[in-house]
């Protein structure tokens, strides 16, 4: 009698009011259960997944590879978009494409030839110093060598107590100069040509492999989006290339002068080289500050003398990256430092110095192509809205007015 009196006002029979209420208390105290469906769309994802993670891996494995010819084909590109407005510029005197194109390779050439003479003359002087540079440097060292032999002494009883008694083996190879440049010349040489010929050919026809690509798009939407894209990348990455040269000549004579009131020698080589080596962030700096120290050790026998070079140059470098960068390149082109870390963490365990040069131009590609076709850019903020709620925009396509509602009047 109770039974059906609590089934009749429930409205089912019990069991199915034991459930409610065991769905109900599930909901209270924050209980979840997946079922078979939610199973089966866990394990796809993350079969989805493993698969990305494979294939990323397998693109690692086969850039890796192809070194021999993707890097020059890369490095030619990111120059190539360097230098494409500039292409476009004498095109507009009327001038054929692949006039202008072979007048910027020219150029390019002629600036680097400009920068290795500039290079070997004081660099010569410095090989010759060698050997003096090694025996102040020894002589340097000497007040270490307690704290050397002291690790040394720990060194053996670590592995004295682990029972290795077998000391460091060292192979020395006895493979020649002579036999290492006649084994990599011609790779070299090829490599350069290839570099060359990618260069001029992609600056001559880039338009109309834009103009390619784009006829493979179905629809005008599309088509738009993709011509935005390689306008975008071009702009970006030229926009970068050429201010952070202007950055790098100013630094570089910034150094230079700061080196001469020190008194270092060949100011104008370690300007010139603090520039170059400030295109690869993070790691060029570093390898300048290192050189310096070493110069300092080679030309001085005070410690003021020895740490005022290194010094010097990190506070200009510091002041480079705080505040000239900034206002040259603007924050809209700001990247994570994080990422540009792991990329050029990536690309110089790649490709080496080359990936280096390359890690930011292609970072910036990959996040320009990324803002142009993910949906997360269409967001903004509206001020009436709750605060963390992003509030769709319409496209750049679309019209930026709602439609509004019909009148009364005809």
């Amino acid at each position: 009698m109770l039974s059906g009196q609590s089934g009749d006002r429930t409205g089912g029979p019990p069991g199915e009011t034991l459930g409610t209420l065991h769905d109900l208390h599930s909901q209270l105290s924050g209980e979840t259960t997946l079922s078979a469906t939610d199973w089966e769309t866990v394990l796809a994802n993350a079969a989805r997944l493993a698969v990305i993670v494979l294939g990323l891996l397998a693109l690692l494995l086969a850039i890796d590879h192809a070194q021999m010819i993707l890097a020059p084909i890369f490095l030619a590109v990111v120059i190539g978009l360097m230098f494409g407005p500039l292409s476009d510029r004498i095109e507009q005197f009327g001038i054929p494409s692949w006039i202008s194109a072979l007048g910027v390779v020219a150029a390019f050439l002629t600036l680097i030839a400009m920068t290795g003479t500039a290079f070997a003359v004081p660099l010569s002087d410095w090989m010759d110093k060698l050997p003096e540079i090694w025996a102040k440097l020894q002589s340097q060292l000497t007040s270490w060598q307690g704290v050397i032999a002291s690790f040394g002494g720990m060194q053996e009883e670590l592995r004295s107590a682990l029972g290795q008694t077998t000391g460091m083996k060292v192979e020395v190879d006895d493979t020649s100069a002579v036999e290492s440049v006649a084994y990599f010349a011609p790779a070299l040489t090829a490599q350069i040509v290839l570099f060359l010929a990618s260069m001029y050919f992609f600056i001559a026809t880039r338009k109309q492999f834009r103009e390619a690509v784009l006829a493979f798009c179905p629809t005008s939407a599309l088509r738009a989006s993709a011509r935005r894209i390689f306008e975008d990348v071009e702009a970006r990455v030229s926009r970068y290339l050429l201010s952070i040269t202007a950055v790098n000549i100013i630094l570089g004579l910034a150094v230079s002068l700061a080196l001469w009131v020190l008194g270092v020698p060949s100011p104008m080589l370690w300007g010139l080289l603090a520039g170059v080596l400030n295109y690869v962030i993070y790691i060029g700096p570093a390898v300048m500050a290192l050189l310096l120290t070493g110069v300092g050790l080679a030309t001085s026998e005070t410690t003021f003398g020895i740490l005022a070079p290194p010094l010097v140059y990190l506070f200009l470098n510091l002041m480079e990256a705080q505040f000239l960068t900034p206002a040259v390149l603007g924050r809209t082109m700001t990247l994570n430092p994080f990422v540009v870390l792991l990329s050029i963490a990536l690309w110089i365990w790649l490709w080496g110095p080359v990936g280096g040069f390359i890690a930011v131009p292609c970072l910036l590609i990959l996040d320009t192509v990324l803002t142009n076709i993910l949906p997360l850019n269409e967001v903004t903020q509206d001020e009436n809205a709750p605060v963390g709620l992003p509030v769709p925009r319409p496209a750049s396509g679309a019209s930026s007015q709602a439609p509004s509602a019909p009148s009364g009047s005809a």
